[in-house]
C-alpha cells in the first residue's frame, strides 16, 4: 500500500509545487505515495465561504474556525482511517528525524496547514490533532512546512532513494550532523582530499568519518552531543 497524504489548505494549488520534481515528483508519478489538497473554504457555511473570524477575549488577528475545519477533517478523514491528523504549528513538538521514520513506516498522513494567528484550540482537541513544528520562526502559514515535512517522509519510503545506504548515513540518522564529504578534483584551489580518504583504508575512513561529525556536532549542536552515547567505531 502507498503512502497517502492529505493536506487541508486554503492554497491547494500550492501542491505538489516541488513536491512534483526530483525524488518525491518521480516517487509520486510512479504511485510510491499520493498526494490530495483539499480546500478548506469548501466547508464553510455561509456565501462567503469564512474559514475564520475574530478571537475570543481580543487581540490582534483572526482565528480559524473549528466548526469548519471539523467538516473538512471528518471528509479527510473518516471514521477507520488510521492516518495521523498532523498539523503544521510554531508551537509544535519540534520535527525529528526519528518522527519522520515513524511516520513513513505508516499508510501515510491528514496535514492541517494552518493561517491567520492560528486554530481554535477545541478542534485541536476535538480531533487529537499533533502538532509539529519545522523550527523556532514563523512561517505565512503552515504550507510551506506541510512541503518540508512531506519530503523528509518521501525520500525515505522504499525505493524512492536508488542508495539506500545514503539514508542511513546523513545528519541525525545516528544523533550526529553528517561528516564532510569530498570528490573530483583532487585538488581544489590549492585544498586537497584529505588523504585518508584515498587510502583505501575502510576502516581509518570509518573513523576518521565519525571523529568529523562528532568535531562538527559539538561545534553547532552541542545540544545533540549531550544526549548521544560514545560509540566505539570497529578498527
Amino acid at each position: 500500500m502507498s503512502f497517502r497524504a492529505t493536506v487541508l489548505t486554503l492554497y491547494p494549488e500550492m501542491f505538489p509545487a516541488a513536491l512534483g520534481l526530483s525524488l518525491a515528483g518521480r516517487a509520486l508519478e510512479a504511485g510510491t505515495w499520493s498526494l490530495e489538497a483539499v480546500q478548506i473554504r469548501d466547508f464553510a457555511t455561509d456565501r462567503h465561504r469564512s474559514v475564520d473570524d475574530t478571537p475570543a477575549g481580543g487581540g490582534a488577528g483572526m482565528v480559524m474556525r473549528a466548526d469548519v475545519l471539523a467538516r473538512a477533517i471528518d471528509a479527510a478523514s473518516p471514521e477507520g482511517d488510521l492516518r495521523p491528523r498532523l498539523l503544521m504549528s510554531p508551537r509544535g513538538r519540534p520535527l525529528t528525524q526519528e518522527r519522520v521514520r515513524e511516520l513513513a513506516a505508516g499508510p501515510g498522513a491528514v496535514i492541517l496547514c494552518g493561517r491567520f494567528e492560528g486554530v481554535d484550540q477545541r478542534i485541536i482537541d476535538a480531533r487529537q490533532l499533533e502538532e509539529i513544528s519545522i523550527g523556532d520562526y514563523i512561517l505565512s502559514g503552515g504550507e510551506v512546512a506541510a512541503h518540508v515535512l512531506l519530503d523528509a517522509i518521501v525520500r525515505l519510503l522504499p525505493g524512492v532513494m536508488g542508495n539506500e545506504a545514503s539514508g542511513e548515513e546523513e545528519s541525525f540518522e545516528n544523533g550526529l550532523l553528517e561528516h564532510p564529504h569530498y570528490t573530483r578534483p583532487q585538488e581544489f584551489e590549492g585544498l586537497p582530499i584529505p588523504e585518508v580518504l584515498t587510502s583505501g583504508n575502510h576502516a581509518k575512513i570509518a573513523k576518521w568519518r565519525r571523529a568529523e561529525a562528532e568535531k562538527l556536532t559539538a561545534e553547532r549542536r552541542p545540544d545533540l552531543m549531550a544526549k548521544k552515547p560514545a560509540q566505539p567505531v570497529t578498527k
